[in-house]
């Protein structure tokens, strides 16, 4: 994710960054543009017939569709930030969770348990780690020390790693309990953020697994093409050439809407505008660290 000073307007107007739209539509904006002047040619030397009702009136139809089509992105690109917004929720909950599981082990733990306070020092941190890999689909292996914790060996890391590393955070709270270290208040005062890892895990899936239906995406993608090819048609004889800059314009609107509603719809993957992930385990597995 990119970290900016909204304030800055020169800086924002005059920088190209790799995640801008231009970048990624240049190509297609040349080619809408070289369209935009052989149809207004065409029409010119062919086809200037000024009284031809059907030509004159595209542009009233431009502008009832132009509406129709301002409600569709506006839907798209709302709906793309809710779960871009969501995901940060459910990712700053992580972080606040992790923390208060965290504080409530250390008051519970001996200050001379060393071997479990080292093994939550780790296992709190790790928990984030294989969950943005997870969310990412990347099945590389982790920085995992199997010499100090023998147990990682066995994760099998093709299966659903963020749920055996959850149940080896609950074998060893259970073990702590039976062996009398902590009591069964504890227990349950420790239990919601041990059920919160999985249930923002679920979360953070559906949000992954559930993209915008094809067909309402694939809907939007051609009403902007078909919207963006005619308009030479219908405002040729009032804008003459400069039809092609304003073809050119609108298509880099319309588009470019299209383009940050899916690439933030996503929120856990490695665009310039997703969410922060490693900063964020980072800050998981420093803070975790004072604290324990």
């Amino acid at each position: 994710m990119r970290i900016y000073n909204p304030r800055k307007w020169f800086d924002i107007l005059f920088q190209i960054h790799k995640s801008d739209t231009l970048r990624k539509l240049f190509p297609l904006i040349c080619i809408i543009s070289a369209y935009a002047g052989i149809a207004a040619w065409i029409e010119f030397h062919f086809l200037r017939n000024t009284t031809n009702p059907y030509l004159k009136n595209l542009n009233q139809m431009h502008t009832l569709l132009g509406f129709a089509l301002s409600l569709l992105l506006v839907f798209r690109t709302n709906t793309a930030y809710d779960r871009w917004w969501e995901g940060r929720k459910l990712w700053g909950a992580l972080v606040n969770n992790s923390r208060n599981l965290a504080i409530k082990l250390q008051s519970m733990l001996q200050p001379t348990d060393t071997h479990n306070r080292d093994f939550f020092k780790r296992y709190i941190p790790l928990y984030a780690t294989v969950l943005k890999k997870h969310l990412q689909s990347d099945v590389t292996a982790f920085s995992l020390d199997e010499t100090d914790h023998p147990e990682l060996k066995e994760l099998d890391r093709g299966r659903h790693v963020p749920n055996q590393v959850a149940r080896l955070l609950l074998d060893r709270i259970m073990s702590l309990h039976k062996q009398g270290h902590i009591s069964g208040e504890q227990l349950l005062f420790i239990n919601q953020e041990l059920m919160s890892f999985t249930d923002i895990c679920g979360a953070c899936e559906r949000i992954k697994n559930t993209p915008i239906p094809y067909s309402y995406s694939a809907f939007i993608k051609k009403f902007i093409f078909i919207y963006v090819m005619t308009l030479p048609f219908g405002y040729v004889f009032s804008l003459g050439y400069f039809i092609i800059p304003v073809v050119a314009i609108v298509f880099y609107v319309l588009a470019s809407l299209e383009l940050i509603a899916e690439e933030i719809e996503d929120p856990f993957g490695n665009d310039s505008n997703d969410l922060p992930m490693d900063k964020m385990a980072a800050n998981i597995s420093k803070h975790v660290g004072e604290i324990l």
